[in-house]
């Protein structure tokens, strides 16, 4: 299992980040219990298993919901 945080574009609703930790927790390999997307920060955190789905993948979940990703961290 992996941990990732996702830096997105500035979060600009609380509906942006339900769209978001919907479209994330929907993206199978994902723990979707981990999900967690920071309002303020404007983050994605979240564990994934590295063998079922990138963190491209991932980032591809969240650019078809509408939103640009800017970085992302895995450890």
């Amino acid at each position: 299992m992996k941990s990732a945080t996702i830096q997105l574009e500035t979060l600009a609703c609380p509906s942006c980040m339900q769209k978001i930790e919907a479209a994330v927790k929907a993206v199978k390999g994902v723990n979707a219990p981990s999900v967690k997307v920071l309002f303020n920060s404007s983050k994605v955190k979240l564990d994934f298993d590295e063998q079922q789905v990138s963190i491209e993948d991932i980032e591809n979940a969240i650019t078809k919901v509408g939103y640009e990703v800017q970085k992302s961290k895995v450890k």
